[in-house]
């Protein structure tokens, strides 16, 4: 499940990133001897997203673990569900709100002369790096991604999560890199209303998991020390 739900969860939200990610990816360097280099450096940089959203898995998970020991797991899941459902319908003034707020502010600020310093050199290692600072970039679908990772009280299940959440956004992210624009406008238009009433299913999961009904992979029974994944059967 957590494998799924991750790829899943960074497939669908690569299509939301292609708006903001988007520009970024067109501007990687390409000035390389061969097609070959090329694709490896394409590689080579969304690698680097999917470690560091892996690494922010792992940290997510050990905070995660620390709600396991005080036995309120359950509790976790369903208040990040509402916090994602909530998030759904806030009017757009707040949510821009957020983006004022110092520490996203600050991310915004060191992405962004991270990027102006790599974005000049072609080297295949500078593009590891580039995808590395690139995953720290604030996004919504990030962020309901590490609140599915921390409800998991598991470093390896909210690892494992965030990898292949990390691996679900590579397909669209990589096909950009190369093709350029080759999801038009109508499409991404067409996508992105669906991905509301796609955001309110996963926190109506996340919040049904949180409330111990005992049903298998939906909404396991758990114990209130025991440590429970979501692929508990």
């Amino acid at each position: 499940m957590e494998v799924f739900g991750g790829f899943i969860i960074g497939l669908l939200g690569s299509f939301h990133c292609i708006g903001m990610c988007g520009p970024i990816v067109l501007a990687l360097p390409i000035d390389y001897v061969s097609r070959t280099e090329l694709i490896v450096g394409r590689w080579m940089y969304n690698l680097g997203r999917v470690v560091t959203y892996t690494l922010l898995g792992i940290i997510l998970g050990a905070l995660g673990q620390k709600v396991i020991v005080i036995g309120a797991q359950q509790y976790a899941s369903v208040a990040f569900g509402v916090i994602i459902l909530f998030s759904v319908f806030l009017p757009s003034e707040i949510k821009n709100y957020f983006n004022k707020i110092f520490f996203i502010r600050w991310l915004n600020d060191f992405v962004k002369i991270s990027f102006s310093k790599l974005v000049g050199a072609a080297k295949i290692s500078n593009l590891f790096i580039f995808g590395i600072v690139n995953g720290l970039l604030p996004c919504g679908f990030v962020y309901v991604g590490l609140a599915a990772a921390i409800s998991l009280g598991n470093v390896f299940s909210s690892a494992i999560f965030m990898a292949f959440f990390g691996l679900g956004t590579v397909p669209i992210m990589f096909a950009t890199s190369l093709f350029g624009g080759f999801i038009n406008a109508e499409l991404r238009t067409k996508i992105n209303k669906l991905l509301p009433a796609l955001t309110v299913l996963l926190a109506i999961l996340f919040i049904l998991r949180g409330l111990n009904l005992g049903i298998p992979m939906l909404s396991p029974k758990m114990d209130k020390f025991s440590q429970v994944s979501c692929c508990s059967k």
